[in-house]
């Protein structure tokens, strides 16, 4: 008797871990290369300053995702499906192109950043690693096409594994201060550049398109849910803790990349060495050693594969549901490689467009957010698992946040002023 007692609790557990998953695979668009291009170039130019910035970020991050999850555990649909049975033709196919230039966005910074990792690890000119970085790429979608999505999801959650040793082991080595750490969690802007580094912040942070994918990856575990309302009940649990989870260690991660920028490139040789990422690199390894500079690059080569499969796979979740057309992923891959070999094979300032990329990010949010958040308060939609008020009123400031931080950056930007 005692063994089937035992027996139950660790059946539950086993039940608990087979429901995890999804929000590690979101999650790795919350440490892309976009991210290591504007926290580094945060904390190198103007050191803990901007930490409040990813504090806030990750905690709307995680209520955003925990609503995306939700919804497709729930209702079985993705959100990019659930818009494109409500709207109409042309708004449907308006909605779509937006999203698709997110998606673009997305894309541009991954290949980028990837090949900036393959360039300091053996010197490949940069066309040529971007080339890499997509075959191997494809190589992952093909793991998720062809064996299934559980095994894509390992994958990338050993990438994001690899991530967080590469850009934290540096912080063993030199430790922020706690005095400039408790400095930074104050709510403040030094001009238009950090207003328009917190946008880039921002943008590479809460991504629209993990927002659109995890209604996707979660919608498989309805299967499970639909069995009876205790298991979807169970179900929705086990999401919240994913999201949890999945997002406070992308959370550290992001901070620990500002936090290293602050303590070991803030005013290292000027600012200029290090306002990109291979200044970084070099500083980083002319402050740490080589071995943390190896270790660094690893972290950004993985965060580069990763998140260009990861962001992929959402541009066919959104191509799916809101066109209704399905193209092959590897198809996909193809053609949303071209913009950013265009990019590096021009000469364009790789990290610059990184951190312009995540801006564009940052304007395409409401559009994730606004209809996602009017489903999920949808007691039609949801039944008995609507938005509550609460939830609500956190998710409608998560929004105003967005919105008035990009009016602020377009008001300076275009007036001259900050």
């Amino acid at each position: 008797m005692l063994s089937v007692g035992l027996r139950k609790p660790a059946t539950k557990a086993r039940g608990l871990f087979t429901l995890l998953g999804p929000a590690f695979v979101a999650a790795i668009a919350y440490v892309d290369p976009g991210n290591v291009a504007a926290n580094l170039t945060s904390g190198a130019k103007y050191g803990y300053l901007l930490v409040w910035v990813l504090v806030i970020a990750n905690l709307m991050a995680m209520l955003i995702q925990y609503q995306s999850a939700k919804l497709g555990v729930v209702t079985g649909n993705s959100l990019p499906e659930l818009l494109g049975a409500r709207l109409r033709t042309g708004n449907r196919r308006a909605f779509w192109v937006q999203a698709e230039l997110v998606a673009v966005a997305t894309d541009l910074a991954e290949v980028v950043g990837g090949a900036i990792a393959l360039n300091l690890l053996f010197g490949l000119p940069l066309p040529l690693a971007g080339l890499i970085v997509g075959i191997v790429s494809m190589a992952m979608l093909a793991v998720q096409n062809r064996r299934s999505q559980r095994t894509f999801e390992y994958l990338i959650m050993f990438l994001l594994l690899l991530i967080t040793i590469g850009f934290l082991a540096g912080l063993l080595v030199r430790p922020p201060e706690p005095a400039g750490v408790f400095s930074g969690l104050l709510p403040r802007f030094q001009g238009t550049d950090t207003v328009l580094l917190a946008a880039g912040m921002l943008g590479a942070t809460v991504m629209p398109h993990a927002i659109y994918l995890h209604s996707a990856l979660a919608r498989d575990r309805h299967v499970h849910a639909r069995r009876s309302p205790a298991v979807l009940a169970s179900v929705v649990k086990a999401t919240r803790w994913d999201v949890v989870g999945a997002l406070a260690l992308a959370g550290l991660v992001n901070i620990g990349m500002l936090l290293l920028a602050a303590s070991t490139l803030h005013g290292f040789d000027g600012v200029v060495a290090t306002d990109s990422i291979e200044g970084a690199h070099a500083a980083i390894v002319g402050s740490l050693g080589p071995v943390i500079g190896v270790v660094f690059a690893v972290g950004l080569l993985a965060s580069g594969l990763a998140s260009t499969s990861v962001g992929c796979y959402a541009g066919a979740t959104i191509m799916g549901g809101l066109l209704k057309v399905r193209i092959p992923l590897l198809t996909r891959r193809v053609v949303s490689l071209i913009p950013a070999l265009a990019l590096l094979s021009f000469g364009v300032d790789p990290t610059q467009a990184l951190v312009i990329s995540q801006v564009a990010l940052s304007f395409g949010i409401p559009f994730a957010l606004i209809p996602l958040l009017r489903l999920t308060g949808n007691a039609t939609v949801m039944g008995m698992y609507r938005d509550g008020p609460a939830l609500r009123i956190a998710a409608v400031v998560c929004v105003a946040l967005v919105i008035a931080l990009n009016a602020v950056l377009l008001y300076l930007t275009f007036t001259g002023r900050g």
